[in-house]
């Protein structure tokens, strides 16, 4: 069996492909009508899903918002380094620099 990812709330089924090929409309209206998530497996690894149009619109929907705040987070992290680079600037103005001897 595999390790189910932790992003998956819930999958209702684990089918081989040789299930999914021969009852594949009955698993098409599981998906679309009951909100079932089925993965399809290969010699016992996951390596498709069924999921509704709705589940693949709530998952597109939430990137868009994690994309948005990631960069909402970012821009707070620029005004942090903006801050760091002027108290440079002003030590270094303030800074008579070394002794050198000629």
């Amino acid at each position: 069996m595999y390790e189910k990812d932790k992003n998956i709330e819930k999958i209702d089924s684990n089918i081989s492909v040789a299930e999914a090929k021969s009852h594949f409309s009955e698993y098409i209206s599981k998906v679309a009508y009951a909100d079932k998530r089925i993965i399809i497996t290969k010699r016992g690894k996951p390596i498709a899903a069924l999921v509704s149009v709705e589940e693949i619109k709530k998952l597109k929907s939430s990137k868009e918002v994690k994309g948005l705040g990631e960069i909402i987070g970012k821009w707070a992290d620029f005004e942090d380094i903006e801050d760091n680079i002027k108290k440079a600037y002003l030590k270094r103005s303030k800074d008579k620099g070394r002794d050198v001897s000629f």
